[in-house]
């Protein structure tokens, strides 16, 4: 009898453990896993394109390139008619973006049909298509600001003061590791906010030079600053350029304390 009774908590036990251990291994990988929808824009400006027409024709020829490579995280492409790039998040190359560049081409297909000029951002990678030649040039008109509903609070002054350095640093990274095939212009880290650990991840795309890439992200700190500063997270995401912060871990790997 006794050993009967004894023998349930252990078991008891092993399955809390478990459970808590698949617990975490869950929530790390929703960590990079998740690949939301973020926004897109049809660009109007530049007209649509027909049925048959050569235009459609190169576009498919590009499309079908970026397909078979997608797997290495980015590719551009451009000349005078027609510029189109993939740039998948810094730790999501792979399989991962090459599932997010199928994802984002048929939903730019249905969001922005027979557009010339198009853009999409999910969480794990950013697809445009432009009816003109735009490598390495910034974009300063496609962009856009996420952030969370709650407000930091507190010294306001100070953490305007915080992430702006965090975002100086983290670029500094990006443009160091442009020279890393892997993972060109990206960078992520942590650092310290009156005792709360802050996450942050930069990264431009890869038809930039590095100055290029910190013009990007000066402009849109600034273009920026009212969703950033009191924010308790918040992102810019740019045709060239992104920067996100937050009071959590949103990527598997936020090892680098900045």
């Amino acid at each position: 009898m006794y050993s009967s009774s004894s023998t349930v908590p252990k078991r008891v036990t092993l399955i809390h453990v478990l459970a808590i251990q698949l617990l975490l291994i869950n929530s790390e990988l929703s960590l990079n896993t998740t690949n939301a929808y973020l926004n897109h824009k049809c660009l109007v400006s530049q007209g649509k394109y027909k049925p048959g027409s050569k235009y459609e024709q190169r576009l498919k020829f590009i499309i079908k390139r970026f397909y078979s490579v997608s797997n290495k995280g980015y590719e551009g492409f451009g000349d005078s008619t027609l510029s189109a790039i993939i740039q998948c998040r810094g730790d999501s190359y792979g399989p991962k973006c090459h599932d997010c560049f199928a994802t984002a081409f048929a939903a730019l297909r249905r969001r922005c049909p027979w557009y010339k000029g198009r853009i999409i951002w999910y969480d794990q990678c950013l697809l445009s298509i432009d009816a003109k030649y735009s490598i390495g040039q910034i974009d300063y008109n496609n962009n856009f600001c996420m952030s969370n509903a709650k407000k930091l609070g507190g010294d306001k002054f100070a953490f305007i003061i915080t992430w702006n350095t965090f975002m100086d640093n983290l670029t500094t990274l990006a443009v160091d590791n442009n020279t890393n095939k892997l993972t060109p212009f990206y960078s992520a880290g942590k650092t310290w906010f009156k005792g709360d650990m802050l996450y942050g991840m930069v990264q431009c795309t890869i038809d930039l030079n590095p100055k290029a890439c910190w013009e990007c992200m000066v402009f849109n700190s600034i273009h920026f600053q009212h969703c950033l500063n009191d924010k308790r997270g918040a992102r810019f995401m740019s045709r060239s350029c992104t920067f996100r912060f937050e009071f959590y871990p949103f990527l598997a790997k936020h090892v680098q304390n900045i």
